[in-house]
């Protein structure tokens, strides 16, 4: 789908499916995302939106195709000039590339911020608790989050658990960061705060992005690209002030006519 080269493609999905049962959530997906690009995702609920995040998290599999992520087959291993199915380690490996921000925040209820946020470089990188601490401090300092650090979950609104998520998934020094629908388990007002820090990593920040929200006007606001996505496919993209503005196909239309009013 990209237009760039292909050395500069991060993510790359080529004809890849996903079903579970009869029910085809990805149908021979074919989709990248460019070093750096912020992309956004937007379709109907229960579209598949989200599989494609958990699919690169490695959190489901796929039944055919290939994914490439930083030029390493994803889902695959090369050998003796074959692709095959990937082992455990290489797929530890190649997660280690992505962090990812999930809709219900995922934190751990029994540590406390600081320990959720230095937990992974710890345990995955191998960080020293000093050196994982220092970092940690960093980026929930990004997010507006120090002065809560020694505070359990149960402690915190959902926008301070989801800005401690985003810390958390910073903390692993990922290229590319994965957003599933990161403000819709929070209460209307908590909304913005969240959305203004994913706001600054995007301008701020060298990071790929790959978010799917149902929030129009953010996508609309940080997006390089926006796909529409439905019944298992990318029906449409564009910059967003043609996706938004003057879509061309009926369905995108319709969908946005819903969010934002007849065009």
């Amino acid at each position: 789908m990209s237009e760039s080269n292909q050395s500069d493609k991060i993510i790359e999905f080529q004809n890849v499916t996903k079903s579970y049962g009869d029910h085809v959530v990805l149908d021979a997906l074919d989709f990248s995302v460019r070093r750096g690009e912020k992309v956004t995702i937007i379709g109907p609920s229960g579209s598949g939106k989200s599989t494609v995040l958990r699919i690169l998290m490695t959190l489901e599999d796929i039944q055919d195709g290939v994914i490439h992520v930083a030029g390493k087959p994803l889902w695959h291993e090369e050998k003796n000039g074959q692709l095959m199915p990937a082992s455990e380690a290489h797929l530890r490996m190649m997660r280690k590339e992505m962090g990812m921000v999930f809709q219900q925040f995922n934190l751990f209820p029994h540590m406390t911020v600081m320990r959720n946020v230095t937990e992974a470089p710890r345990q995955v990188l191998g960080l020293s608790r000093d050196k994982a601490k220092k970092r940690a401090l960093k980026y929930l300092d990004l997010v507006g989050m120090t002065e809560h650090a020694d505070k359990f979950p149960s402690q915190l609104s959902g926008g301070q658990q989801q800005r401690v998520g985003i810390a958390r998934a910073l903390a692993m020094h990922p290229n590319i960061l994965l957003f599933d629908e990161p403000t819709s388990a929070l209460d209307p007002e908590l909304v913005g705060e969240v959305l203004q820090v994913i706001e600054h990593l995007a301008s701020q920040h060298d990071l790929t992005i790959l978010l799917v929200t149902h929030e129009m006007q953010f996508a609309r606001q940080i997006s390089d690209r926006v796909c529409f996505f439905d019944q298992g496919k990318f029906v449409e993209e564009g910059r967003p002030e043609e996706i938004f503005t003057e879509p061309r196909e009926e369905r995108t239309k319709a969908f946005l006519s819903s969010f934002l009013g007849d065009h």
